[in-house]
């Protein structure tokens, strides 16, 4: 018997398709024109032989608890247990940290990208489990845009630019007259979005921006960062050099005259400052085109040129995520508000700048405003969080002050880490060290679908129903659809929904109530349905009731109300439409941050060497910068463990690119087996040759699965490719602490006895 039912993925809705009670096929959604290919591995995943088939306890933590050795992590055998068993040790360990050492022993880890669906969202219902229970240490911002969230409401009061409220797509096509990307616009990077989505939407706007001719310049190390249909100018830059070519432009901008000096005094602060570091009245050097070139790698006058090109233009200029995960990271951030502001086009239809076009689905989506479905957290009542990147920090360093947004603050000692959806040994950088601190605390639970390296190395191991095992609900704020997600089939195994894993753990400490509010899976679902019609109603957009949705579906918002211009009321009026920062205006000076007395960041923009580039003395050991770039056939570590991303493998490694020049040079060869290192790691890859990289720049996808030798004694190297081994584990600034996780020097050899070898 076949049956089709509509479903949802972070990577595109879709419909299931079933036969006899097992999943076939997965079909795009009617109103997508750009589907993901990553629907068709679907059922690879949730028939995986690495799923999790029932609650497993390592055995020497079962005999010893707390007093187990914490390094045979990794290394040991599970023991089967029932789900009594192991919610009951679950919930036995939570008791017992918490009154032995309070909320500040209990990390409650997660990462948001489990599910589509809202109400088995693992990140939410493990904050809600905890905060419920009594608090514990929870994780602030995320690794996609971690320092730019704690650092833009400085300069322009909001980082909500960052989850794609910016400037509709439709009216960057219709005004704008040139788009600067720096990093590009990678469809690849385009195909997923939190909270799933009905439409693919950077593929069609670019190409209206092409049929538009529209001067596109890509700025990246990657020329590949730009479909070929966009026909763009590619400018190859030294990676972390993008706010010396940003400094630059505005000097260059600055000498011509064609700075925008009305705008710059009635919607901005910290002019002054700003001119006196580019023309060198503080550090006796200009920021001229020359001195940039040095630095980035490219010509000068290419860079003259540039800025003759802005002059006078209506400019759209975006920044991707990937361009602030980097040491210093919130610099080029800073310094193209600046640039923009110079020009004076914040808040003009088709002008002023953004982040995120091209690094997520939905950004830049023609949308009347209104929530998504979800289910509240809560509020955790200890008051405990870390930056999201510092979890090696805390592990390893229980008590040891570190900065973050100006204070002085002091990392908890952990002694249960639970961690439910997502694999941090994927996202952390220096891997080595997140095992070294993972061996800390007394108990490790992880809860999860598939056997990440995470799940390998915990104590207890709780299996989770994938979404098609389960009924839910999902949708982005920013894309135009909410919808059903039925369940398709029956769960696999012994899995259990994450909802009804934390109900009943709940139950053992005693709030069960409080957690569900005595509602099950299917009465969340019409209840976030029905607050989320509420809300559109305020917006005169009349939803159907929950039984017909649910029946259709889906239900659509239509794009309707006026274009979105971001900024475009405190352009207007910026007297009565101030925006909320200490000023009221953008800041090129910041005086708070000035004020804070930071050792690596002053307050306006500026250039400092980032620990680790093509520049630094380093270089001459690790001559080539390492990028690690999001995959095209999984999300994250998503799907990594599927014969079909493995296929996509190359030497059985992770594909790196490399210029053929550098390659030449190490006497390596097209689909040659290699090692990659520095003073921190080594990993294994598979060698893929191409000319669209700057010279000496090579590029990974992260997601492999961490592999230093599982289950034997530790190996000295990844063996499967991931780019983390070999990061460097440090704050983007004292300021934001954001994720580090994107580059850093390596030397590259081919491996003795491998192919062509």
């Amino acid at each position: 018997m076949i049956k089709k039912v509509p479903h949802l993925a972070h990577w595109g809705a879709f419909t299931a398709v079933t036969e006899n009670d097992r999943l076939t096929g997965c079909e795009p959604f009617f109103a997508d024109a750009d589907p993901s290919p990553m629907l068709n591995t679907i059922p690879e995943l949730v028939y995986s032989d690495k799923r999790i088939r029932q609650p497993m306890v390592r055995r020497s933590w079962l005999k010893s608890r707390e007093n187990s050795d914490r390094s045979l992590r990794g290394r040991e055998d599970f023991v089967a247990v029932d789900w009594e068993t192991a919610l009951d040790l679950v919930a036995e360990e939570n008791r017992r940290v918490r009154d032995r050492y309070g909320a500040s022993g209990i990390f409650n880890g997660s990462y948001g990208w489990s599910s589509a669906g809202r109400v088995n969202h693992a990140r939410t219902l493990i904050r809600r489990f905890y905060n419920l229970g009594g608090g514990g240490v929870d994780q602030l911002g995320n690794y996609s845009w971690g320092a730019a969230q704690f650092f833009l409401p400085y300069v322009i009061g909001t980082y909500m630019p960052l989850t794609g409220r910016v400037t509709d797509w439709p009216e960057v096509v219709e005004h704008a007259e040139i788009f600067i990307a720096f990093g590009g616009l990678a469809l690849k990077n385009a195909q997923v979005a939190s909270g799933g989505a009905g439409q693919h939407s950077l593929k069609p706007a670019l190409q209206q921006l092409a049929a538009k001719g529209t001067p596109v310049i890509n700025i990246s190390p990657l020329r590949e960062d730009c479909p070929d249909f966009v026909n763009a100018e590619w400018i190859p830059i030294r990676p972390n050099t993008d706010v010396a070519l940003m400094l630059a432009l505005g000097y260059e901008i600055e000498q011509r005259g064609a700075v925008d000096d009305a705008f710059l005094a009635s919607h901005c602060v910290g002019w002054p400052q700003l001119r006196a570091y580019l023309r060198g009245e503080q550090d006796g050097v200009a920021k001229t085109p020359a001195w940039a070139s040095a630095i980035t790698g490219i010509p000068a006058a290419r860079i003259v040129a540039l800025a003759q090109q802005l002059i006078g233009k209506r400019s759209f200029i975006t920044c991707s995520y990937s361009v602030q995960r980097a040491h210093r990271g919130e610099q080029p951030y800073w310094m193209m508000i600046a640039l923009s502001s110079m020009l004076g086009q914040p808040g003009l239809p088709g002008g002023g700048f953004s982040f995120g076009h091209g690094s997520m689905n939905s950004v830049g989506n023609p949308r009347i405003d209104g929530p998504a479905p979800m289910m509240s957290a809560g509020i955790n009542p200890s008051g405990l969080a870390i930056p999201v990147a510092r979890i090696s920090d805390m592990l390893l360093n229980p008590g040891q002050p570190y900065g973050f947004q100006g204070e002085t603050l002091h990392y908890p000692d952990i002694q249960l880490i639970h961690w439910a959806g997502g694999n941090p040994f994927h996202h952390h950088q220096q891997l080595n060290r997140l095992v070294e601190g993972w061996q800390k605390p007394q108990t490790v639970v992880v809860q999860d679908i598939v056997w990440t390296p995470a799940a390998q190395m915990a104590d207890i191991v709780l299996p989770a129903t994938t979404t098609l095992e389960r009924n839910d609900i999902g949708g982005s704020s920013r894309d135009r659809f909410v919808l059903a997600m039925h369940q398709a089939i029956k769960p696999q195994h012994q899995a259990r929904n994450d909802f009804d894993i934390f109900a009943d753990l709940a139950e053992r400490l005693g709030y069960r109530d409080s957690f569900t509010e005595r509602r099950n899976e299917r009465e969340w679902i019409a209840h976030l349905y029905q607050q989320c019609a509420v809300a559109h109603a305020r917006k005169d957009i009349h939803w159907p009731e929950f039984e017909e949705f649910w029946q259709r579906g889906y239900v659509e918002v239509p794009e309707g109300g006026a274009p979105y211009v971001f900024m475009d009321a405190f352009r207007a009026d910026p007297q009565t439409n101030p925006i909320r920062t200490a000023s009221g205006k953008i800041e090129l000076f910041c005086q708070t941050i000035a004020d804070y007395q930071l050792e690596d960041m002053a307050g306006h923009p500026e250039w400092r060497e980032p620990q680790e580039w093509l520049g630094a003395p380093l270089s001459a050991q690790y001559p080539l910068h390492m990028i690690s770039i999001q995959p095209s056939d999984r999300l994250h570590s998503q799907l990594d463990a599927t014969p079909s991303v493995q296929r996509n493998k190359t030497a059985g490694h992770e594909t790196l690119s490399m210029h053929p020049r550098d390659a030449a040079a190490r006497g390596i060869e097209e689909g040659d087996e290699i090692e990659v290192s520095n003073a921190r790691g080594v990993m294994l890859a598979g060698v893929r040759l191409t000319e669209g990289l700057t010279p000496g720049v090579v590029t990974i996808a992260t997601g492999a699965w961490f592999d230093p030798g599982f289950g034997k004694a530790w190996q000295s190297y990844d063996r499967a490719g991931n780019p983390n081994v070999l990061t460097l584990d440090i704050g983007t600034s004292s300021l934001t602490q954001g994720p580090n996780a994107m580059s850093c020097l390596v030397e590259i050899k081919k491996r003795s006895g491998c192919k062509n070898g």
